[in-house]
């Protein structure tokens, strides 16, 4: 079956083969967290983007090809719950943005904007979006035969930003740095991986900046 990014609690992965990377989608824990497993397809090299919760599934998601790194996409709790478990048991290195550092469990490797996240011959383009966290990242790769791909951690979803408690300078950070930083740079091919959900691309969703804009969540 071809990928639809569909997932469910419980319920298996969604894999998708790109070129280079594989991208395996897992639903874990009691707020539906989407954790996404990336592995080089030329080196088996792999990184998990959120270790949000259950570790047992996700150590059996990351299997014998051991894990290089876990990216968390920002400080809040329900995206951390196996980190410390899943580092512990794999040796990966835990990476965050340094301005979310401090809500984590345990120690972490400081990410800033526009650093490299090797996943082995793979690269992913750390992109900085504070709004719904001071320290919130999203993470692009590009595919020379399959495109742009985004993992957007809460900042971006089908329908709208993450929340931001109706803080306007909150959501106005967060709504300038979605528009400038991925709508304006990004084609409308890209296809993105939010942090809990059904995914989407910006073509999709581009007509609805301005309603997201107007009403101010």
């Amino acid at each position: 079956m071809s990928y639809t990014g569909d997932v469910v609690a419980d319920g298996p992965p969604d894999v998708r083969e790109l070129t280079g990377l594989t991208v395996s989608k897992l639903s874990v824990g009691p707020m539906d967290n989407n954790a996404y497993l990336l592995r080089c397809n030329s080196t088996g090299d792999q990184v998990l983007v959120d270790a949000a919760n259950e570790a047992p599934r996700l150590l059996e998601l990351v299997g014998d090809g051991g894990l290089a790194a876990v990216v968390t996409t920002h400080r809040h709790m329900d995206h951390w719950v196996a980190l410390e478990e899943v580092v512990a048991s794999t040796g990966a290195r835990s990476l965050v943005h340094a301005a979310d550092a401090d809500g984590l469990p345990i120690p972490s490797e400081p990410l800033a904007d526009g650093d490299r996240v090797r996943v082995g011959d793979c690269e992913l383009e750390v992109i900085h979006i504070v709004g719904h966290t001071p320290g919130s990242v999203a993470l692009l790769y590009r595919d020379e035969i399959d495109g742009t791909h985004l993992f957007t951690g809460d900042s971006l979803f089908p329908g709208g930003v993450g929340n931001t408690d109706r803080d306007p300078v909150r959501f106005g950070s967060l709504i300038d740095d979605v528009e400038q930083k991925i709508f304006d740079r990004l084609p409308d091919e890209t296809w993105f991986y939010p942090g809990h959900g059904r995914d989407s691309t910006l073509g999709a969703e581009r007509p609805s900046l301005p309603e997201w804009r107007a009403r101010g969540w």
